[in-house]
């Protein structure tokens, strides 16, 4: 019997740091590579329908081009994934002003968020998984946010071909919170061009239509007869160049749908996505209370792995998390960590083939 596997190798050093590449491999040959730089999946072969592997993640061949990515490839987004318009918050009475762009608004995680930080890495005893994890210290103050921050990211690949991503927080101070995974798939191969074909489908009838600043408006709306809906499967292209407001705004889709109106620990199925020609297949399951949809609208001729260079819809996120500008809406599930209280979140991607 095929058994599971673990291996690390040394990828470079930044700051005197050495940057570490852990390999996952379970018994159907299915390898993620995840970096304790930015706690980033760097890679994730999975087979099509004739069994052939691919990589279906967007990348760098290096850890210094993870450092100087402006695109979030792969990687770990806190402390506060998507947008916070102004940046300035109010938490237990105390006023805070959190790094802003210069568009007025935060921005994940700030000018250097956890996805360009350098994690604490192990690998550790799951059985018959293998697992491995990060760990994160965020100090009072950085980036503007109070409270000093113990983050822990585990990723586990099971035999059944999901990819598990459980993350943990605590902090001395209360604080805001809204973590991420920040990759961009590409089922049919991470050099395979644009993204547009791939079918998505999505059971949720809401979303958060955003302002000129690209962050909610407050409103929660309903998909029926939107270009938004995706309660049917359909190609991410079929409606993604109509003059629809939302969309010119963001130059496709970069927007978050309603999965539950409050936060829980339920584990809810969020999306799936299937590739036409290789037949691979995406399914994510979360108990996060949003999912943002992001067609890479703003790839700009990324020079990525292999000699590829990324444009335009090249790839898509599927980003589990909060929603955004929370702390903007008190209508909006609370994106606060109470001081000393644990922070628990999962989020599957399960792999295969679509029937």
């Amino acid at each position: 019997m095929k058994t599971v596997s673990q291996d690390i190798e040394l990828w470079g050093s930044i700051q005197g740091c050495d940057i570490l590449k852990y390999s996952l491999v379970n018994r159907n040959n299915i390898r993620v590579m995840i970096s304790n730089f930015g706690a980033s999946v760097t890679n994730l072969f999975t087979p099509d329908r004739d069994g052939a592997l691919a990589d279906i993640v967007l990348g760098y061949d290096n850890p210094y081009n993870y450092l100087s990515d402006r695109h979030y490839i792969g990687g770990v987004v806190g402390r506060f994934a998507n947008r916070i318009a102004g940046g300035r918050v109010e938490l237990d009475g105390n006023v805070y002003q959190l790094s802003v762009t210069g568009g007025g608004y935060h921005h994940h995680g700030g000018k250097t968020g956890f996805n360009k930080r350098i994690w604490t890495s192990e690998y550790i005893d799951c059985g018959d998984c293998p697992t491995v994890k990060m760990t994160y210290f965020s100090p009072d103050g950085e980036e503007g946010f109070p409270g000093n921050l113990t983050t822990t990211i585990t990723y586990t690949l099971n035999d059944h071909n999901q990819l598990k991503v459980a993350y943990e927080a605590w902090c001395d101070k209360t604080t805001l919170l809204n973590l991420t995974q920040h990759s961009y798939f590409n089922l049919g191969g991470h050099e395979s061009g644009s993204i547009t074909g791939h079918k998505l489908f999505m059971p949720m009838r809401s979303y958060l239509p955003v302002n000129r600043m690209q962050v909610p408006a407050g409103e929660v709306a309903g998909v029926k007869n939107t270009p938004f809906d995706f309660t049917e499967a359909k190609e991410l292209g079929e409606r993604i160049m109509e003059s629809n407001e939302q969309l010119l705004l963001s130059g496709g889709y970069d927007h978050s749908w309603v999965i539950k109106t409050s936060n829980s620990p339920e584990l809810n199925f969020a999306a799936e996505v299937t590739e036409p020609f290789s037949g691979r297949r995406l399914r994510v399951y979360t108990t996060e209370p949003a999912i943002h949809l992001y067609t890479g609208n703003f790839l700009d001729g990324v020079p990525g792995k292999d000699s590829t260079i990324y444009q335009s819809r090249n790839g898509f996120c599927l980003e589990t998390q909060q929603y955004p500008d929370a702390p903007n809406h008190s209508h909006f599930p609370t994106a606060v960590l109470e001081k000393d209280a644990i922070f628990k979140s999962e989020t599957i991607f399960e792999f295969g083939l679509a029937i």
